[in-house]
């Protein structure tokens, strides 16, 4: 295989695994017409498309998706074969790609991004906030970071942030016109801004004593990202529930009230989580005991 070919493979594999032009182009540092020419001279030289596309969407074919079960491990061992060439650099480098979710982004990367890249300079963070699942082997990103429950049995997990509780909260301002809630149930009389993962809703999830409660909440708003719930709630529109540590300073600031504390969820971590891959990629155990050392000095 020539050096063109493997960029045409690599490229189709960017691709398919983002299902946008744009995306993979700007993973691989190249342009949108690069990668669009790079794969249209691959399906011309195997006779075949590859690769639906429309205005909005890319999808593979059939032909696409039997080429990408074949040639997707092999893309990823030559990678990972690279990448073990870290191991006998003085400093380490490389791309570090992480999955994160946006309450993670702010509870647990954002404060720390600053250190690290001053830390480890030759090292480039790629990250992708998403509040979904987040595949990070089908995405072929290195680790994620998401709350210990939403993350799958299979893999390895780092605790990266101190427990804390799930909690519904209200502005003052929407208090002022609506009588705080009691009990969960007396939910089901307010505007409950829903946050959607995967597609679904998710449910409020209650504790006191021996009862659990799941529910779905039901109001005029619903969004797919937390910072954006936050704001709604800051602006008065309705009650919204999310982790404690993610609100704190609106707390102590007054400007957001915790509500049915008696009944708070059980305390939640945030766990970074990678496949249990035998050599783990330089730029990833580096950030590992990265984090790990700023538990350490926060503890002593």
């Amino acid at each position: 295989m020539n050096r063109t070919q493997f960029a045409e493979l690599n490229a189709f594999v960017a691709v398919a695994e983002r299902t946008n032009f744009a995306r993979a182009a700007a993973h691989l540092g190249i342009t949108a017409s690069t990668i669009s020419q790079t794969i249209r001279s691959l399906e011309e030289r195997l006779g075949m498309r590859l690769l639906n596309r429309t205005t909005r969407s890319v999808s593979l074919t059939d032909a696409g998706e039997k080429l990408l079960a074949r040639i997707r491990p092999a893309i990823m061992e030559l990678g990972a074969a690279v990448e073990d060439l870290n191991e006998f650099r003085d400093t380490p480098t490389g791309t570090l790609r992480l999955n994160v979710s946006s309450v993670a982004a702010q509870i647990v990367l954002a404060p720390v991004i600053k250190a690290f890249l001053a830390a480890y300079p030759a090292i480039a963070l790629d990250v992708t906030v998403d509040d979904g699942r987040g595949d990070i082997v089908g995405g072929r990103f290195d680790a994620g970071i998401r709350v210990g429950r939403r993350v799958a049995r299979d893999m390895q997990i780092v605790r990266v942030s101190e427990p804390s509780r799930l909690i519904a909260i209200a502005a003052p301002e929407y208090l002022r016109h609506h009588a705080p809630p009691k009990t969960p149930q007396d939910l089901q009389r307010h505007n409950c801004i829903g946050l959607r993962t995967d597609r679904q809703v998710l449910e409020w999830e209650f504790a006191k004593g021996k009862s659990k409660i799941e529910m779905s909440v039901h109001g005029s708003l619903v969004m797919n990202s937390m910072d954006l719930v936050v704001r709604a709630v800051l602006d008065g529109i309705g009650v919204g529930y999310t982790i404690e540590s993610y609100v704190t300073s609106h707390i102590a600031a007054g400007d957001l009230v915790p509500l049915l504390t008696d009944w708070s969820a059980g305390h939640h971590s945030y766990y970074l989580y990678y496949s249990g891959r035998r050599q783990l990629p330089v730029p990833l155990k580096v950030f590992i005991a990265f984090l790990r050392q700023l538990q350490s000095a926060s503890r002593a």
